[in-house]
């Protein structure tokens, strides 16, 4: 549900920044979004609490652990995110808990090829749509990607569902289940980018189509690679995760700017669609390592019933 902010947001922009600059100047297509955007946030940062526990709900991160060895009666442990986590400066959290996590850096990477496909989607589909298919101008190439983000929202709630579902359904590391759903998205990236070059020009609607497809299977693994960041240094450290995460991943984002655009005037459209199937085939590589991987939540509840 939190990823769906994305499409939503990427969905309505375009509708909220043209209706201002058209109806009260251009100008105000930038400010209408931006004061939008300005009274949210002061709303959350005045009303958003630390924790559940701070509104007086029980926490998230609960679990029972049952321990039954010789030497011990049967006893359960319950295990909430304050009985392993010591208190750390911003810094030592950031360099203990995540930096020095090699599946952290894993995720980043991923990231980072992810992002740099999803920015070269939306930020050059468009073009090669006038270029190489023939559409006549940018606004009618707009309507046929428009799509996108439309099938991100449906394409990561399926994601989230199904790895859910996998979890609760099989044996095994919770982030590691989220991975291999990632992995099969991936794929479903890489076919729909050979479907999207391969389309003849004079099928608009199979166009619109494959780019709905390409939002579905793009979005899914943005989403849930985030999820894993969290899950796998626990809930103290998620804003370091998520905070480092999301840096490389915009690095990706802003490598699909000027570098593809330079790829494109040299070499053409051919090493742009390389240069994102590599880029997908690089995050699969990159995951597959951490196909195992078991959540922070995972881990305590481990070590916690070794130690009893």
């Amino acid at each position: 549900m939190w990823n769906i902010a994305h499409n939503l947001g990427g969905f309505a922009a375009p509708i909220l920044a043209g209706t201002a600059a058209r109806t009260l100047g251009w100008s105000w297509g930038l400010w209408a979004p931006g004061i939008i955007a300005l009274f949210v946030g002061s709303l959350i940062m005045l009303t958003l609490k630390d924790s559940p526990e701070a509104r007086g709900f029980s926490p998230v991160e609960q679990i029972t652990v049952t321990s039954s060895r010789p030497d011990h009666n049967e006893s359960e442990i319950e295990i909430t995110p304050e009985t392993s986590v010591e208190n750390l400066s911003l810094l030592d959290n950031l360099f203990r808990n995540v930096l020095s996590n090699p599946f952290i850096w894993g995720l980043a990477f991923t990231y980072f090829c992810v992002y740099v496909v999803r920015q070269g989607i939306t930020s050059w589909s468009v073009f090669y749509l006038i270029k190489e298919k023939g559409v006549i101008d940018a606004g009618a190439a707009a309507v046929r990607v428009s799509g996108l983000e439309l099938g991100g929202l449906l394409g990561s709630l399926i994601a989230g569902r199904i790895s859910d579902w996998y979890i609760a359904t099989s044996p095994g590391g919770a982030v590691g289940k989220r991975i291999q759903v990632v992995m099969a998205y991936l794929i479903g990236v890489a076919a729909m980018l050979l479907a999207f070059k391969a389309v003849p020009s004079g099928l608009p609607f199979m166009q619109a189509i494959i780019v709905v497809m390409i939002g579905f299977f793009l979005y899914g693994p943005q989403m849930l690679i985030g999820l894993c960041g969290a899950e796998i240094v626990g809930r103290r450290s998620v804003g370091a995760s998520e905070g480092f995460l999301g840096w490389i991943a915009y690095l990706g984002a802003a490598n699909a700017g000027v570098p593809l655009s330079l790829l494109v005037q040299q070499y053409g459209w051919n090493a742009f669609f390389s240069a994102l199937l590599l880029a997908c085939a690089a995050a699969i590589l990159l995951l597959a390592p951490i196909t195992s991987a078991q959540s922070h939540i995972q881990r305590s509840a481990k070590d916690q019933a070794i130690l009893r």
